[in-house]
């Protein structure tokens, strides 16, 4: 693994040698035990989408890694006056042992990695969430004791959060079910992946049938960074693509839920099941800093 671009790009394997070493690192964290494996490192953090888990996991982590981490917004780099990918990637490759990118464009973060020379991770772009999804794997794992065979439902935009669940769950042997309004559907590519996965894949506009038998409960925002001018409209095409008491009902007695954040209660899910699993959505929050950690010791150490 040279780069975390995307979850497609990864083997089953790696995915779940990334989940054990960040079970172990978030053990050594509770228990005070050093792990400083990226001391003298730098990781570059490019932010054209603003985040606060993002940000704040990824310096938290190097810090603890014993490196340091540059936040560099578009006020502080030559990219954002027009300054082309490649020259900004092969310069930052001459300064940095590694670059977090969180961006709109999925080819920003491609370009990175073929004209750069160090690891590139994918913080976020318009088609998927790779370190959102990996944190969420070991949230699921650490409450349910096993991935293998387990149901994960997704109600809302068929968004990155979407794609990037389809890939990782399949790949980790769980079966999934997307409920999304007509026209709001996953990418293409992501749909032609998990054709191969048979059955264990469903597409539906049912939020009722898509919770049957789940194990898991997932959504997201219905207008993310970006879509704010359609956030109205949006409002009136996602209503009732929501995980309230009729969805917890349909899916497994114990079904656990989660949530990437920020939460907008009474719209993609509601108060009273929002706060009735937050421990396990605030469990998924901080796990962001542990499966992180994992990537960045992965990619970055010696």
């Amino acid at each position: 693994m040279k780069h975390l671009l995307k979850l497609l790009d990864l083997s089953s394997e790696e995915i779940m040698d990334i989940l054990n070493l960040a079970d172990q690192l978030k053990y050594e964290t509770k228990n005070g035990i050093e792990h400083k494996v990226l001391a003298g490192k730098t990781l570059g953090m490019i932010f054209q989408k603003s985040s606060t888990r993002t940000r704040v996991s990824f310096e938290t982590g190097m810090y603890q890694l014993g490196g340091q981490a540059l936040f560099l917004s578009n006020r502080d780099l030559q990219i954002g006056r027009g300054e082309p990918v490649q020259d900004t990637a092969r310069v930052l490759s001459r300064y940095l042992d590694g670059i977090m990118i969180r961006t709109f464009e999925q080819k920003e973060v491609e370009d990175l990695a073929e004209y750069g020379s160090i690891p590139i991770i994918n913080g976020l772009t318009d088609f998927c969430h790779p370190c959102q999804v990996l944190a969420d794997l070991m949230t699921i794992r650490e409450h349910k004791g096993t991935l293998e065979g387990l149901k994960l439902c997704f109600i809302g935009d068929g968004n990155n959060m979407a794609n990037s669940l389809i890939v990782g769950c399949l790949k980790v042997g769980m079966r999934v079910a997307i409920a999304c309004p007509k026209g709001y559907e996953p990418d293409d590519v992501i749909l032609d992946f998990a054709k191969a996965y048979g059955d264990k894949f469903m597409l539906t506009d049912s939020p009722i049938e898509a919770a049957q038998d789940a194990d898991v409960l997932y959504t997201d925002v219905w207008a993310s960074m970006g879509e704010e001018s359609e956030a109205e409209e949006r409002k009136k095409v996602f209503a009732g693509f929501q995980i309230n008491d009729a969805v917890c009902n349909a899916a497994n007695e114990g079904a656990m839920v989660q949530h990437c954040l920020p939460a907008h209660r009474e719209e993609e899910i509601t108060a009273k099941v929002f706060e009735a699993h937050a421990d396990e959505i605030f469990d998924e929050a901080e796990n962001r800093l542990h499966a992180q950690k994992a990537v960045m010791v992965r990619l970055m150490a010696d």
